[in-house]
């Protein structure tokens, strides 16, 4: 379950918004984003030239109001999406720098701050107690409320040994009583790692990021050059362009648009995936999402349910399928597992067959090993067992029956079908196959779909055999499929897909997966599982549920397309804004290009202010769309270009022209200019 989003201009948000703002005018801060630094700059000469300027002074006054405002709205922009982190990393260090611990300590209890506990340290947590930090329940069993981190308002249970005895700090005991082992050093808790993943909007640039600041800053150096000769120019064509002029159309030539929205966009694409409890450890994995191309996903959890299920009894010869039920409940009694469970369910559905065998006192019930690959129970004289094919044949043969052909082909014909055959003996008698099915998800096959239309080809990994694999992969629309996987596979597959130019992202939860994720170009490590998975991964999945990753590769795109598109906006936009303002600036000294102010912009002065001004109005008017993204739709990637082209690119033409003019006309009415 995500987090609800807060809206885009939350006053909490937006007043400290506003501080950092000016806060972020700090030069050794400015100089990071070098297309807004020669803005600052053009900003502080220009209100220099208001009291330096014999003339002109209001004229000049207003270009520097509009300059800055410039550098303001762009620097407001990333404080947005950079406050809709603090937000929830500052709800996160309250609860943890208020949350009491009850530390237990030669065999006294005392209070102590959650910060200041230390690996190794015993704490007991009752109902209502929030757990102080992340640990192993060693003693007891308790209904805990995982909301704050995960989302989740589903209570799960931790008890001590097995799999399910880790907690994490910053969840609730909502009943009975549980003694926890602190395994966290001090300040490096899960919750300690999310504050810092969250604030870790202030992140490096990325690759492309990093290239795209390059391209940006080559575009200012150019627009600089062309602005520095037009000084002497104007002096030969006895037109003086004053300083203030020539900074302010700078700094409607320079890419402005982007450059002031650019950090926003990649720290929006963060904030998407922790709303979707992802925490990414870097933004180059959020943009790596967006590129992959190849998506290995494990079967079970993910492709299927998870748990193989009782589909059909299928009796030997000269056995009814009642008879078959009959025992196959039987030898199922002690079988805890959920396949065994099944077993017990269908037999029941079909025929009101119940465990009234349970009560039993000479029943002996034999539970299933590795070693045997069998379970069933010894009573009245009957050895009625249940397994693996191979495993109930030796057990028949040895017992001096005989194994069916038609249970041979009846084993063949389940694993082709993608099910799991299990044979049923009575003694030396085999009665028939029970068919295991593994349920594949619903709506599961769209999903692949639509990863296919978005050119991603998807691999299932899996345990089983081919034939089962094969049958499975087919009802679930996958591409490709990988049969019997060991850890080897796995990172032999990724290192094959990456050597042929793909990116590859898989999910994993088991030590044996951490090699594959750290191979993986995104590798989504599930919350629940091992500590090795998740520093192997560069994403961890709060809700741990690995269909997930479908929608990781969703907001990596949405990030990449967002970028892509206000780029285009506005390298567009300053193609616009070259030809609306030149020919109104040129057309007193040369009368003669005045049919090229194709928008009859009153004055070279007009033209000048109505630029800056729109500008500056033009960044806000975008921060929605830096902060939302912009809306994604499985497509091909050529026409995600053409809509781009012709939805950002024209529009980005077009806008200018008519944002110039129907400012200029309204200075012109304020005799502003």
């Amino acid at each position: 379950m995500s987090h609800k989003a807060p809206s885009l201009f939350d006053a909490s948000i937006l007043r400290p918004a506003i501080g950092e703002s000016f806060k972020k005018l700090d030069p050794r801060l400015m100089i990071k984003n070098p297309v807004m630094f020669v803005t600052l700059v053009g900003a502080v000469l220009t209100t220099v030239s208001v009291f330096t300027s014999p003339t002109d002074r209001g004229f000049i006054l207003q270009l520097a109001v509009w300059l800055w405002f410039t550098v303001l709205f762009a620097n407001f922009a990333e404080a947005m999406a950079e406050g809709r982190g603090k937000a929830q990393a500052d709800s996160l260090r309250k609860a943890r720098k208020d949350t009491i611990a009850r530390r237990l300590r030669n065999g006294r209890e005392e209070q102590v701050t959650a910060p200041s506990l230390e690996k190794g340290d015993i704490v007991v947590c009752e109902t209502g107690d929030v757990i102080p930090a992340d640990g192993e329940v060693i003693e007891g069993i308790a209904s805990v409320d995982e909301a704050a981190i995960t989302g989740e308002s589903a209570p799960v249970i931790r008890e001590s040994g097995g799999d399910r005895s880790a907690v994490t700090g910053g969840t609730r005991v909502i009943s009975d009583r549980i003694v926890i082992r602190i395994t966290s050093e001090k300040g490096n808790t899960f919750l300690d790692r999310m504050i810092s993943m969250v604030e870790g909007a202030k992140r490096q640039k990325t690759p492309n990021e990093i290239a795209l600041t390059i391209l940006l800053s080559a575009l200012t150096l150019v627009f600089l050059m062309v602005c520095v000769t037009l000084k002497p120019f104007g002096t030969y064509a006895a037109t003086a362009f004053s300083i203030p002029v020539l900074i302010a159309l700078l700094v409607c030539l320079i890419p402005t648009t982007i450059g002031g929205l650019l950090s926003a966009i990649g720290i929006s694409g963060i904030d998407r995936l922790i709303r979707r409890n992802v925490m990414a450890t870097s933004g180059r994995a959020v943009e790596a999402a967006g590129d992959i191309d190849v998506l290995l996903l494990d079967k079970t959890g993910t492709i299927t349910i998870g748990n193989r299920m009782a589909s059909d009894f299928r009796p030997a010869p000269g056995v009814t399928e009642q008879q078959l039920a009959d025992a196959a409940q039987l030898a199922s009694l002690a079988d805890e597992t959920p396949e065994g469970r099944s077993i017990v369910v269908l037999a029941k559905e079909k025929f009101n067959i119940r465990g009234r065998e349970l009560q039993e006192p000479h029943a002996t019930f034999i539970p299933f090993t590795a070693q045997t690959r069998m379970s069933g129970v010894d009573m009245d004289g009957r050895s009625v067992r249940k397994g693996a094919a191979d495993s109930i044949k030796q057990y028949v043969l040895s017992k001096g029956g005989a194994y069916p052909i038609e249970i041979e082909k009846a084993v063949e014909s389940a694993s082709r079908a993608g099910r799991t055959p299990l044979v049923v003996a009575d003694g030396s008698q085999v009665l028939g196959v029970v068919e295991l099915k593994d349920v594949v998800k619903g709506g599961i096959k769209e999903r692949f779909a639509q990863l296919r239309k978005m050119g991603i080809r998807t691999v299932m990994i899996t345990g089983d055999n081919p034939m089962t694999a094969a049958a499975i992969a087919a009802e679930a629309g996958v591409d490709d499929f990988m049969a019997q996987a060991t850890p080897e596979d796995k990172l032999k597959r990724i290192r094959s897909e990456q050597s042929n130019g793909h990116l590859v992202a898989m999910t994993g939860d088991g030590t044996n997966d951490a090699p594959a994720l750290a191979q993986a170009d995104v590798g989504v490590a599930m919350n629940t599982g091992t500590q090795a998975a998740r520093e192997a991964g560069n994403m961890v999945d709060l809700d741990s549920n690995p269909t997930k990753l479908i929608e990781i590769v969703e907001i990596g795109k949405q990030l990449l397309m967002t970028r892509g598109s206000l780029t285009t906006f506005s390298i567009a936009n300053d193609v616009a804004k070259y030809f609306a303002i030149i020919p109104a600036m040129l057309m007193v000294t040369f009368p003669a290009i005045s049919a090229l102010n194709i928008m009859g912009l009153a004055s070279p002065q007009s033209a000048i202010l109505s630029a800056v001004i729109f500008n500056a109005l033009i960044i806000v008017a975008l921060i929605p769309l830096a902060l939302r993204g912009v809306a994604y739709r499985p497509v091909g990637a050529v026409a995600v270009l053409r809509r781009n082209l012709l939805i950002y690119g024209l529009g980005g033409l077009v806008v200018p022209f008519i944002g110039i003019k129907a400012i200029d006309v309204l200075i012109t009415t304020l005799h502003l200019a």
